[in-house]
This record gives C-alpha cells, structure tokens and sequence, in this order.
C-alpha cells in the first residue's frame, strides 16, 4: 500500500520521500506535510485515466478499420455477383457456381468482420468510456476529501502557532513587568504607590502569560490529535481509496486487452468455416459437367448430313437411239409448266445462315428440333406450375364462399364470384396454352424419332434411282422428281453444256397451303400469308422446314407446322401434314 514513514524529526512523511534535513523547530515545510507527494499521487491517476482514454481512442479506430474493411468486402461482393432478371440467366457452369459461392462466403466473411467490430464497440470500446467517466468522478472525489483534510490540518497548525505566537509575546511581556517591577523595587527613590502599581502589572502580565499558556497547550494538543489523525487515518485511508482506484483501471485495461482479443478469437471457427466453404466451392468444379452443358446447350438435333451419291452425266453420250435418227426436238406446246419450273436457279438457300432478326416465334420453329423441345418442355412446365396455382386459389375461393354462404355476416359470397370467373379463364386458357404447346412438342418428339428412318429410306431411293435407263437407252428421273406437265420431257442435246453452268429448278412433288402467316425473317425463309398456296419442291426430312416455291419462281423454307402439305400421288402417295 502507499504508505508513509517517520521522519528523524518526529514527523510523518510518505515513504516514497526522499530524507532531507528536517528544518528548524516550528517551521513545517511542504514534504512534512505530505503536499507534495499528495500532487504525484494526483498526476499519477490522472496520467492512469490519460492512458486508458487513449487505449479506448485505439479500439475505436480498430473498429473503424474493421467497418470499413467489412464494407469494402461487401461492395466487392456486390459488384461481381450476377445481376440476372430470369431463370434463363442463372449460372449453370461449375466454375460459375464455384465463384458465386466464393462471393457468399466472402459475404459471410464480411458479416464477421461486422460482428468483430460490434463486439469490439460493445465489449472494449463502450466499457471503457463507461468506466472513464466513472474513475474520474471516482477520482475527483477522494482528491477533494485529501485536500480538505490537507486545509483542516493547516487550519489547526495555524490555531496552534497563533496560540504559540500569543503566548510568547506574553510570557516577554511578563519579563519586562517582572524587571521593571524589582527595579522599582530597589530603587530608594521610588514612591510606594510606582512600585505597587509595578506589582500589580507583573501580576497581570503573569496571570495573562499563564492563560495564554493554557491556551497554546490546548491547541498543541488538538493540533498533535489531528495530525496524528491526518497522517495514520485519513490521508492512509484516501491513499489506499486512491491505490485501489488506480489498481481497479489497471485490472480493467487487462480485461479489456483480453476482450480485444476474444473478440477476433471468437470468430475464428466462422472464419474457418467460410474459407473451408471457399475450399469446397474449388473442389465442386467440375470439367466433364461444364462440357456436357456445353453440349446440352448448343445440341440442335440435326443428324450429319449424307454422302452426296454419284451423277453420270455420260449416260446422255452412250445411250442408244432404237430408229437411227436424231430425237424429237422439243415442242412450243411440250414446253413445262411455268407452275413447275421457273428459270434457272440464282443460287443455293441456307436456312440457318444467320440467326433470326424478328422476335422468338411462339412455337420456337426457328431454333432447332432438340433446343425447340427444350423450350417447349419448359414452357409447359411452368404452365402447369401456373395452373396449379390457379387450381389452388380457385378451391380457396371456392371453400371461402362456403364458408360466407354458411355465415352471412362474414361476408358476401357474391364478392367472390367476379374473382372465381376470374379464376376459371385462367385455367382454361392456360390448360388451352398445355394443349397447344404439347401438340407441338409431341410433333417435334415424332420428328426427330422418324428424322433417321425417313432420312435413310430417301437416300436409299435417291441411290436406286439414279441412273435409270429406259428399255430404249433413254434417261429417266426419279419418281419423286416427275415434272408435273403433259408428258415426260426428253433432254435435248443441245442443253447438255448447259447442265455445267446452271442448276435446273427442282420439280414440284405436291402443293400445300398456309395456315398460318410466316414473316420468314431468316435468309433462306419464304414468307407466305394465311391461306396462300404454294407448290412443294422437297418434303420435310424431320427437321420441321419443307422447301416450297411461288408461282413466281421464289423459293425458300416454310415450317412444315404452318402447312397443310399434299403430295402428289406419283411420289409417295396422298401424305398430309397437320
């Protein structure tokens, strides 16, 4: 404990006092009564609350560091996470989702960072303000109790010395009645009456000496109580009040640099968590899964195509003439029929040279067989999601008319019935849209089932026919390429040079009129209204488009769903497709 020790003057002085020589007798000099070391102990605490408010001072820019650092992390985590308004949008690569849950964790990871810096606010930082404020109340307190026991002393030492002071100049007094008194005295000279009045001086100043002396024992002893008191009770006891405070903010700054520390501790297995979390995120990357999607996602359902099959063209060189005479020239009246043939073709048609400039088609024609069947499996699917919704409303209406039929004074059921009607278009015309886009995908299924069969019956034909001879020798085409005229068209000789410089118009194998309007943005489309008739110049072959032309020679692809499509009877029979 602070305490104090006796000096070789018989006074009492803090222990931390260095020995000096004591002063003269009655004379009390400032370390003998404790002032000075009163004022160390006062700077003292105060430089304890100093370090203490600056300790605080550091938490609180530890806790802005950790804020904004939780803050950053956050706005980063913002700007790289995907911005998606539909489904359609969500990642679906691994390494993707890998990245995404590497963002969340991130995100968590701030969280804790936030939670650090609370917890630090809360713990460290708000306790110790709150303690501040409370040790210099504390502090202020016993200063003040030390300095009015300091003044009550000097209060009393000044009593003391007043009496001390009195009573000397008295006993002095005295002296001088007591010589003037004897001189008289002694003195032949002097009158009976000088010498009694002397006499009744010296009585005086002797009766006053010994009052004053009375008076300044009194006082030394009340001044000698109370410094006893002041030094062995009262300043011991505000030393020791001043011991514990300063030993109190010592113990609370060691809890504080433990809380500071707990309060990252305490977070660390959450920490650990979201890097692990991070860790698991890589190890869900998956290459073989990305290619599949890959795969999935550009997958158009269109078989490769065939092999092209030879043409001989010396069979117009070798062939026999049964009469030995030059063929027939052809006929103005044998001309073809300008609805079957129209000029030499300008050039190849590409259906999918270029993606489509026009809006997404409501049956999905335009995208390939297999992504067309996705889509409408998906579309379906989230029709039926809305329907069962709507077939749940419909029986919660249902049960709440019930229930205001049963009890009038909950409500009208007749309120409900507009949202019941409501309720029931809904459903048909959602089951309508079921109906329409299952009769689409139930017709792309069949397609791309039937493409490889249909595909290797015509290549098989195309190959049989090629090359056909007549019983005379002449040159004839395959049944599925029949002109539609009068009779069969024999080549003439002098268009055999043609053959190499121009392709002729394919011949028409049926015709087919349109139910639906076709815009045919595409290059290699043919637009077509509601109900035009157009002749058919190469069937479907299972990827839903069937190559049609104008009577004014136009061609182009037309989707075989929009068509009603009859081949002629020549071909391949009366085929009809709806």
């Amino acid at each position: 404990m602070w305490g104090w020790t006796r000096r070789a003057c018989g006074k009492i002085t803090h222990s931390s006092c260095s020995p000096v020589r004591c002063p003269a007798e009655g004379a009390r000099c400032q370390e003998h009564s404790g002032q000075d070391q009163f004022d160390n102990l006062d700077k003292h605490t105060q430089w304890g609350i100093d370090f203490l408010e600056r300790y605080a001072k550091f938490v609180k820019e530890r806790i802005e560091i950790e804020q904004n650092y939780a803050k950053q992390l956050r706005n980063l985590v913002k700007k790289y996470c995907p911005k998606r308004s539909s489904k359609e949008e969500e990642p679906r690569f691994t390494t993707c989702l890998a990245f995404f849950n590497i963002l969340n964790e991130l995100n968590d990871y701030a969280g804790q960072r936030e939670v650090v810096a609370e917890e630090m606010g809360h713990r460290v930082y708000g306790e110790l303000m709150r303690y501040s404020h409370d040790l210099k109340t504390e502090r202020k307190m016993h200063l003040q109790e030390g300095r009015k026991a300091q003044q009550y002393l000097d209060m009393c030492w000044k009593q003391m010395d007043n009496s001390k002071k009195k009573f000397e100049r008295e006993c002095r007094e005295a002296e001088k009645a007591q010589q003037s008194y004897e001189r008289l005295d002694n003195d032949t000279n002097a009158t009976k009456a000088d010498v009694e009045k002397a006499k009744q001086q010296l009585n005086l100043r002797t009766h006053m000496a010994d009052e004053n002396k009375n008076e300044y024992a009194a006082q030394l002893q009340n001044f000698n109580g109370e410094q006893h008191k002041h030094f062995y009770i009262v300043i011991p006891q505000i030393y020791k009040q001043l011991q514990e405070m300063d030993e109190r903010r010592t113990i609370k700054l060691s809890e504080c640099y433990k809380g500071f520390a707990d309060s990252e501790r305490k977070v660390i297995p959450i920490i650990s968590k979201c890097l692990e979390g991070m860790i698991l995120a890589a190890k869900s990357v998956d290459e073989r899964r990305d290619s599949q999607i890959v795969i999935d996602c550009f997958k158009s359902g269109f078989e490769p195509p065939g092999d092209f099959p030879f043409e001989d063209y010396s069979q117009n060189i070798y062939r026999t003439i049964s009469d030995g005479t030059i063929s027939t020239p052809k006929q103005e009246g044998m001309k073809i029929d300008s609805k079957t043939t129209v000029g030499k073709a300008k050039g190849k048609l590409w259906l999918f040279g270029k993606k489509p400039k026009g809006p997404a088609l409501e049956d999905f024609s335009h995208l390939p067989p297999e992504q067309r069947r996705k889509k409408l499996q998906q579309r379906i699917d989230e029709l039926n999601r809305e329907l069962q919704k709507e077939t749940d409303q419909k029986d919660a209406l249902i049960k709440m008319k019930d229930v205001y039929e049963k009890t009038p004074q909950m409500g009208d059921p007749g309120s409900l019935q507009p949202k019941l009607a409501e309720t029931m278009s809904n459903m048909d015309r959602l089951r309508m849209e079921i109906h329409k886009n299952e009769a689409w995908l139930s017709e792309v299924e069949g397609k791309v089932a039937a493409r490889g069969d249909r595909r290797h019956s015509s290549d098989i034909n195309h190959l049989v026919t090629q090359g056909r001879e007549s019983p005379e020798g002449s040159y004839t085409d395959d049944a599925n390429q029949e002109v539609r005229g009068p009779q069969q068209q024999h080549a003439h000789p002098n268009e055999f040079d043609d053959e190499f410089e121009d392709d002729d118009p394919l011949p028409a194998i049926g015709h087919c009129k349109a139910i639906y309007p076709f815009d045919g943005h595409n290059e290699g489309t043919l637009a077509m209204k509601e109900g035009e008739v157009l002749y058919v110049i190469e069937e479907d072959k299972g990827d839903g488009w069937t190559r049609a032309r104008r009577q004014n020679g136009e061609e182009g692809y037309v989707p075989t769903s929009y068509i009603d499509v009859t081949l002629e009877k020549s071909s391949k029979g009366a085929v009809t497709y709806i």
